[in-house]
This record gives structure tokens, C-alpha cells and sequence, in this order.
């Protein structure tokens, strides 16, 4: 693991959004245990190594892109609705991912900050909260305030909007792919937490 400072800020910027799930908080196997979980009565095999592919995705664009990928007719709102439920079982269970979560706290009512995350509203707050952060940001952005999900701008950028700060002067913390291109297409740098493991996977943008 590379040092924590490889994931600093760097000057200029005036607010920091954070991406909630892999980044902040330690969830991602949480999120494809309960999903392959959801999914199995349903007669789908999720594997992890195909859903990790798919982190940054929205409950409804994961269960889309199944559906068109291996022609299978999962119902969205059948099986979100189960996975919810075995997510909010295990949620106290969910670790903060320290590197990033004491840029956080070291921030805090010094830079505005938001978090930004495909997840929704209910479960992000449940996820922060678990790890005490819920009161340190001074927005939440979820896919229930925009109508597209990463890898589309438009969470970062309405991020930015409610910070009243430009989109060229924050700094993104994302873990994923679609994460990172929805920084780019936001106009905004990023940083890739995936540094901490792996040096080759800065991105400034």
C-alpha cells in the first residue's frame, strides 16, 4: 500500500466531493455479497469479478446492463428492493477506508465538501452514518436528485452547483471507472483511491 499522502489534495481547489461506496466507506463486497444474494432466486449467478467491473453503477443501470449482457429479465424493482434489505441487515458491519476519511475530517469546516454517490439517498445515509460522517459534508448528492447516473456528470456537477463552486475548482475521490469518467466529463480533477494499492491508478483530469 502506497502512503496515505499519495491521496492529498493538491492546490488549486476549492471543495472536495467524495464518492460514498469504495471509497469513503469499505462496501463493495458488502454490496456484491447482498446482491448475488437478492439475485439467486431469481435464477442469476452474480460473479465478483464481473461486478466489480461495474462499480459506480446505480441499482437500476447494474440490473439493466444484466439483463442486456446476459439476456436475463430480472426485475429491477423486485430485486433491489430484497438486496436493500439484506444490505441494511449487514450495514453495521461497513468500515470507514481511513486514508480517505481522515482528508475528510482534516477538511472539515475548512473546504466545502459533498458526497456524491449512485447509491440512494436512504442507504448513503445509513452507510455514513455507521462510519460517523454523516454530519460532516455540507451537501449529499444521490441518484434520487439527478436524473443520470456516473458515468454521466451530472451528481458531480450538481454536487458543485449546491457548493456554489465552480466545476473546474473541485477535486473528485472516486474508486471507479465510471466514477473517474464522470469527473471528466464534469470538468473536474480526480483522484483515484485505488493509488493507495496500486501506483498506476492516478488519474488527474
Amino acid at each position: 500500500m502506497m502512503s496515505n499522502k499519495s491521496i492529498l489534495p493538491v492546490p488549486p481547489y476549492k471543495a472536495l466531493i467524495f464518492d460514498c461506496d469504495g471509497t469513503l466507506a469499505d462496501t463493495i463486497f458488502l454490496h456484491f455479497q447482498t446482491w448475488a444474494d437478492a439475485m439467486r432466486p431469481f435464477g442469476f449467478e452474480l460473479t465478483k469479478e464481473w461486478f466489480y467491473e461495474q462499480t459506480g453503477l446505480s441499482a437500476m443501470e447494474l440490473i439493466k446492463t444484466i439483463n442486456n449482457t446476459f439476456d436475463h429479465e430480472l426485475d429491477p424493482l423486485l430485486v433491489t428492493s430484497s438486496k436493500e434489505k439484506l444490505y441494511r441487515e449487514l450495514i453495521h458491519t461497513v468500515k470507514e477506508i481511513q486514508a480517505v476519511t481522515d482528508i475528510v475530517r482534516t477538511h472539515c469546516g475548512k473546504t466545502p465538501m459533498a458526497v456524491a454517490s449512485g447509491s440512494n439517498r436512504s442507504i448513503v445515509q445509513a452507510t455514513l452514518s455507521v462510519i460517523d460522517l454523516l454530519d460532516l459534508f455540507d451537501t449529499i448528492v444521490t441518484i434520487d436528485d439527478v436524473p443520470r447516473g456516473k458515468p454521466c456528470p451530472d451528481i458531480f456537477l450538481e454536487a458543485a452547483e449546491r457548493l456554489k463552486v465552480s466545476a473546474t475548482d473541485c477535486i473528485v475521490y472516486e474508486d471507479s471507472n465510471g466514477g473517474l469518467e464522470a469527473a471528466r466529463r464534469a470538468g473536474m480533477r480526480a483522484i483515484d483511491i485505488r493509488i493507495l494499492w496500486n501506483s498506476s491508478s492516478f488519474a488527474s483530469v
